[in-house]
């Protein structure tokens, strides 16, 4: 990277992982996440409180390893960045305290960052600047949307999102009726291996053609769950046995089909000729094999970050940062608010 590229920390708090990150420019130094996602697997899903008092625990030590990793001190950075939302708000607090604190004691600017936004600028650590229009789809265990990105700092259009669950919650809720372990993405994706996609015919939520119409590029997976919960209970009412690796796989099927088809459709009719897939679904592997075979038979390239860069870092939250700063973006307020329900079209926190 060129002398002149900034060199940023960035903190992640939102929901389970603490993340903290140095990147210089475009290039990740060091990375440094702590989930808790162990202490939240026996309810089945993130308790606020228990999330909120892991980030107070790993929050010191994981600033320390990212700055032992990238090799540098806290003086040197250029710039700190933290997800001021959305997410869940005792979570949020936490990093956003850190930032500022830390912001104060160097006298260095402060961006508080989108979360999602973030999610899409990460993937200039892995595959460079980012192209324009590209179409981002961002699919994690809160949050299901479709993107328009004209410019990452400036300019972030939302076609659609989720009207009910979201893709990873639906993954979550239909792996808890397999019986299989919270987070249920990773079961599912390993057991749909060895199923058949078509042994089931599981819905695909607002793809009729007055859906279409009203719900263009948005999602619904609240009925594909009910849907399988209906099936499941129906054959364990008639004692027969569950063939669990078709269940995971028809009904990831259902979720991949209805994904990649409203992408593509997204990138076709807003001339988009570049997809970016984020977030920590971004990770599953029919997901992305889908997306690949949809977008060459479009003409549209596919872009995904590693899955470690997919689910919640400080990476991407640094790599945001850094491009704020080369744009000249003004810095945020000391007096930084998070916001768990920040609009997705707000990039960062300005005056």
């Amino acid at each position: 990277m060129p002398p002149h590229a900034p060199l940023v920390l960035g903190i992640e708090s939102s929901c389970d992982e603490t993340g903290v990150a140095i990147v210089r420019g475009q290039e990740l130094l060091g990375n440094a996440v702590a989930s808790s996602v162990e202490e939240h697997a026996r309810f089945g899903g993130v308790i606020p409180e228990i999330a909120s008092r892991a980030h107070l625990e790993a929050m010191v030590p994981m600033i320390d390893q990212a700055c032992t990793e990238a090799g540098v001190r806290l003086r040197d950075v250029d710039a700190i960045a933290v997800t001021s939302g959305p997410g869940l708000a005792g979570a949020l607090l936490v990093g956003v305290a850190a930032a500022k604190t830390l912001a104060f004691a160097l006298d260095k600017p402060l961006y508080g960052i989108n979360h999602l936004i973030a999610h899409v600028g990460v993937d200039v650590l892995d595959h460079g600047r980012l192209p324009t229009p590209m179409v981002a789809l961002l699919v994690s265990g809160g949050h299901t949307n479709l993107l328009l990105v004209k410019d990452i700092c400036t300019d972030v259009v939302s076609l659609g999102q989720t009207i009910d669950d979201a893709a990873g919650e639906a993954y979550d809720k239909v792996a808890r009726l397999l019986d299989l372990p919270y987070p249920g993405g990773p079961h599912i994706d390993r057991l749909a291996a060895q199923g058949d996609p078509r042994a089931i015919a599981f819905p695909r939520g607002l793809t009729s053609g007055r859906d279409m119409q009203r719900h263009r590029y948005d999602f619904s997976f609240s009925g594909l769950k009910t849907a399988v919960a209906r099936w499941v209970e129906t054959r364990r009412a008639a004692g027969a046995e569950i063939p669990v690796a078709d269940v995971a796989a028809s009904f990831q099927e259902a979720v991949a089909d209805v994904l990649t088809r409203k992408a593509v459709l997204a990138c076709v009719e807003n001339g988009a000729t570049h997809l970016l897939i984020g977030g920590g679904v971004a990770a599953n592997g029919r997901l992305r094999a889908l997306a690949e075979q949809r977008c060459a038979e479009a003409g549209i390239t596919v872009r995904v970050p590693r899955p470690t860069l997919c689910t919640d870092n400080g990476a991407m939250v640094a790599a945001l940062g850094s491009q704020l700063v080369m744009a000249g973006a003004t810095p945020s307020p000391l007096e930084l608010p998070t916001d768990s329900s920040m609009p997705i079209e707000l990039v960062h926190v300005a005056p």
